[in-house]
């Protein structure tokens, strides 16, 4: 008589400690995006950028909103729960956001990337009991949820939404469903290469951010120049880059003007902030 197999264990539940352990590292590390200076039309601990609405304060109350949001997704993502339970924790983390901003969007984008991230790293996590190498993390965003992504409604009154289907491009829903491809294939490589290339924590974020704006249909950027000032952006970052970036000296002086130019344009290149923080809490995410 053949015996009944035996159902897999279950995993024992997701520890509370390491939900928060993830949610923190978050936080951290789009705190580090936030403290990163200089960076062309984005806000800095000392410069709005090319923003009349928002400052360093306005970022750090969000921040604060979004505790609670890091914490929830890496349980939610750890236990398995569906695509929608996920994008319902999205839907109230920003509108969290936008009570503790007076309505200002300062984390939409990084609520939706960086939250797939912390509940894939935390899935992965409860699943092989180790910490994952960041491209793994990008690629189970795609295995877990690329049909889901694809499938949900979008935010049509956001400007990048409008942007979006204005100029007929991909956004970071796309993104997503394709596992992050800029994340594996440009931020994460350039940042942890600068890394070991230079002891400055900022220029190694300058240059991953560079590189992100010269290859990224910034829908944030093109909200606010079109395709002339998405363009723009990414000649700058390019020429920024073929001079040596931030991994050679003086790189602040030569990144100066840039930051004038995208100012005085009104560009602010947020999508490819947010990756930025994605890709430091990649990199994070592998040593804890």
């Amino acid at each position: 008589m053949n015996a009944v197999p035996r159902p897999a264990p279950l995993p024992p539940p997701f520890p509370t400690a390491a939900a928060h352990r993830l949610a923190r590292m978050a936080i951290t590390s789009l705190h580090a995006e936030l403290a990163c200076t200089p960076k062309p039309g984005l806000v800095t601990p000392w410069s709005r950028g090319s923003h009349d609405d928002m400052d360093a304060a306005t970022f750090l109350r969000s921040l604060f909103a979004l505790r609670g949001y890091f914490v929830a997704v890496a349980a939610a993502g750890a236990h398995n729960l569906p695509f929608d339970h996920l994008r319902m924790l999205g839907i109230e983390a920003e509108t969290a956001m936008l009570r503790a901003t007076d309505g200002i969007n300062t984390h939409r984008g990084a609520i939706f990337s960086l939250g797939l991230l912390v509940a894939a790293s935390a899935r992965l996590r409860h699943v092989e009991h180790a910490a994952p190498q960041g491209a793994a993390v990008c690629h189970a965003v795609r295995g877990y949820w690329d049909s889901a992504l694809l499938a949900a409604p979008l935010n049509s009154a956001s400007p990048g939404q409008r942007a979006r289907q204005r100029h007929g491009v991909p956004g970071v829903r796309e993104q997503a469903a394709q596992g992050f491809p800029l994340l594996r294939e440009v931020a994460l490589p350039t940042l942890q290469a600068a890394l070991r290339a230079t002891a400055d924590r900022q220029a190694a974020m300058v240059q991953t951010l560079m590189s992100l704006v010269a290859v990224t249909t910034d829908l944030n950027l093109l909200h606010r120049g079109g395709e002339r000032g998405l363009a723009f952006a990414q000649q700058q970052a390019r020429r920024f880059l073929a001079e040596g970036g931030a991994l050679e000296s003086g790189w602040r002086a030569r990144l100066g003007p840039v930051c004038d130019a995208f100012e005085a344009r009104r560009l602010s290149p947020g999508g490819s902030a947010d990756l930025l923080a994605c890709a430091w809490f990649l990199h994070l995410q592998e040593r804890a």
